[in-house]
């Protein structure tokens, strides 16, 4: 069986993602920072017959990826799949605006990644499989001008070049890439955005079930490549 934590999971991509991943057989850890939102993703994905739990888990606080890692060790829970998934819209100029937006983008987009990627890509590495899936942003993109507000395109920027060295260190038969989900319909897009979270969950789910001659290292929406 398939063990895979979602970041981010109990509410808009995130709970696309994993209610996806829970219908091709996997068991999902549904990871939120607040129990109770994940407590209420979990009900309602149990409802329709998944095989899914709630974890309590902030990325941007070190002590609590350390402690979800060390809970599940001993329980022997392995995870096979991480999509990094949570993420925050930081708005504001980089000079004028208040520092403690970047703080909270690094802390968040960056740092978060890198703190679920340490804890859990060694277990992967060791047992020879394993899928790492970021949920980055076509605002991260140099070729398309890193638009968007400034500390968000910035700290996808730096989760597409974190993914890229990821994937170097990952070991046999473990990938790590990263996607853009598009516009999408959540409380982060807003109304009038183009699609669902269906529809922007697809490519990670894609990338989170890759074959083992699938990529590794790379940047996709749509399921197809995009430019860095």
């Amino acid at each position: 069986m398939t063990t895979a934590l979602v970041t981010g999971g109990n509410r808009g991509i995130g709970l696309a993602i994993c209610r996806e991943l829970g219908k091709q057989g996997m068991t999902v850890l549904l990871a939120a920072r607040e129990e109770a939102a994940g407590d209420a993703a979990v009900a309602t994905l149990a409802g329709e017959g998944l095989d899914v739990r709630a974890l309590t888990l902030d990325v941007a606080d070190g002590a609590s990826v350390t402690a979800c890692a060390a809970a599940l060790a001993r329980e022997n829970v392995a995870v096979d799949v991480l999509v990094n998934n949570a993420g925050f819209l930081a708005e504001g100029a980089l000079i004028e605006g208040d520092p403690a937006i970047m703080e909270e983008a690094i802390a968040v987009n960056l740092l978060g990644p890198l703190r679920t990627a340490r804890a859990f890509m060694p277990g992967m590495a060791q047992r020879g499989y394993g899928r790492v899936v970021n949920v980055s942003s076509n605002w991260g993109s140099f070729e398309r001008g890193l638009e968007g507000p400034a500390a968000y395109a910035v700290t996808k920027a730096a989760l597409n070049a974190l993914t890229v060295r990821l994937a170097r260190e990952a070991g046999a038969g473990v990938k790590v890439n990263c996607m853009c989900p598009g516009w999408v319909k959540t409380r982060m897009g807003g109304g009038d955005a183009t699609r669902t979270p269906e529809q922007g969950a697809d490519t990670a789910v894609f990338l989170a079930t890759l074959p083992d001659d699938g990529p590794n290292g790379g940047f996709f929406a749509g399921r197809k490549p995009m430019a860095w």
